[in-house]
């Protein structure tokens, strides 16, 4: 048999050589891998099974010069947990979008409030005092309400002076980088202010209930804390006002513009987002606090779209009206998206289940009905002041602009009427909203309450 293998190989071998001309060379290496290949495939049949997987991909891929589409079958347990993992990242979206929008309304509710009922308060206690003739001393309430009155309407006076195109024209002078840097600037200073706005008020609000209750001995210290903590709301408060002004013209610019600008301030700037927040370790206070932030920046976003609007009212020449919506509609979209793709990654990086976004709901629905939580320090705080002076700026020149020409008198009129016009919408707007939270909120509540593990179960 050897003698039979030689004399085949000494037969076989002149003919490899002179008509495929092989080598010794060539002929030895292809064996001697071939060796080593079954010699590490008998091993890896060994050892582990995903090592041997990976392994065998690469040799195969380098032997045959390609990658090879091996089809692995998972077991029954990974593929339950791929499933599990998948459901929970769909019911993590699912209450994300319930959350933030039921945010977004509690913030719009609060902003709306500012408009319609702390106006009704001061009147009717101006009406009380000019029919009973007689000072009483201030509630905590009254004097709240008297001091953001003073801040939104300094606000709405030192913004009706900014000349509003001068800084359009500036900020679209300005390249696309400049553009974005300037964008984001703004939004830092923002998320600044908002996170020092809930402390300089909360402050403010302090100070008014010590000087509503200080006794007459005391009077003077809380009269002159009360008169710096109201300067130093009003002036934080007509900053912010400024920064979510320019903010604002900075995004109108982008809209406006034709090259592309505000897909390209999109990409970029929620890029940035992104990357700042996924693949970092955050607590659960902290992802709370960020999905709260989101629920303010949508609605800060909300009044930077009606800036836009109001611009293109008063100043847009020809069709316009579905290129905005158009417009309106990306900016929300890329919104929505990326803040299901951040808190997807932040949930899945720190372990965030979705029992923990349905607690966060839970907590902002106690906090809608007024109920008392476990830490009050994990409410959605949020100052309507600066949103509002910068609305009530915006409006002023589009109803400006529909007032009849016609003598003083019968512009006063159609001033108070539409006023009183406007008053009646956002007061009914006011109601139905907050008909709504109160009811989706104990609807929520109780069934948080049935439930044993707030829908782990569902």
């Amino acid at each position: 048999m050897v003698r039979r293998s030689r004399y085949l190989w000494h037969s076989l071998s002149p003919w490899l050589m002179g008509t495929w001309r092989i080598s010794w060379t060539q002929l030895s290496l292809w064996i001697g891998s071939g060796l080593c290949l079954r010699i590490l495939i008998i091993f890896m049949q060994c050892t582990n099974h995903r090592q041997s997987t990976f392994w065998m991909k690469c040799i195969v891929e380098i032997h045959c010069g390609g990658p090879q589409h091996l089809v692995v079958r998972k077991n029954e347990s990974e593929c339950m947990i791929l499933s599990s993992a998948c459901h929970g990242d769909v019911k993590c979206a699912a209450i994300l979008f319930q959350l933030i929008d039921v945010g977004f309304f509690v913030c719009f509710d609060a902003f709306l409030s500012l408009l319609t009922i702390m106006p009704t308060r001061i009147l009717i206690k101006l009406w009380r005092f000019l029919t009973a003739r007689q000072f009483k001393r201030l509630s905590a309430a009254e004097l709240c309400d008297f001091g953001c009155f003073l801040v939104l309407a300094c606000g709405v006076i030192l913004l009706g002076q900014t000349d509003i195109s001068l800084i359009y024209h500036m900020i679209r002078g300005q390249g696309t980088i400049k553009l974005y840097m300037i964008y984001n600037v703004l939004e830092i200073i923002d998320k600044l202010c908002q996170s020092f706005g809930g402390d300089v008020f909360e402050t403010l609000f302090n100070s008014a209930e010590g000087l509503a209750t200080c006794s007459q001995e005391n009077m003077k210290f809380w009269i002159r804390r009360f008169v710096s903590d109201q300067a130093l709301a009003m002036a934080f408060s007509i900053l912010h006002s400024f920064i979510l002004l320019a903010q604002a013209i900075a995004l109108s610019t982008c809209i406006v513009a034709h090259n592309n600008a505000l897909f390209a301030l999109l990409v970029s700037n929620n890029f940035a987002e992104i990357k700042s927040n996924v693949f970092k370790r955050f607590s659960k206070d902290n992802i709370h606090n960020l999905a709260y932030a989101d629920s303010v920046e949508r609605f800060h976003i909300s009044a930077f779209l009606l800036f836009v609007l109001a611009q293109n009212i008063l100043e847009a020449q020809g069709p316009w009206f579905e290129s905005f919506l158009f417009n309106a509609f990306v900016v929300f979209f890329c919104e929505m998206l990326i803040d299901i793709i951040k808190h997807s990654f932040l949930a899945k990086f720190n372990g965030i289940k979705p029992i923990e976004y349905s607690e966060f709901l839970e907590g902002l629905c106690k906090q809608t009905l007024n109920m008392q939580t476990e830490d009050s320090k994990k409410n959605l705080t949020f100052v309507p002041l600066a949103p509002a002076c910068v609305v009530i700026r915006v409006l002023t020149p589009v109803y400006a602009a529909h007032l009849p020409y016609s003598p003083l008198p019968w512009r006063l009129f159609w001033i108070i009427f539409l006023i009183s016009v406007t008053y009646v919408m956002l007061s009914s707007l006011k109601v139905m909203i907050g008909m709504g939270l109160q009811k989706h909120a104990t609807w929520y509540v109780n069934r948080c309450r049935k439930r044993k593990h707030h829908l782990h179960f569902d």
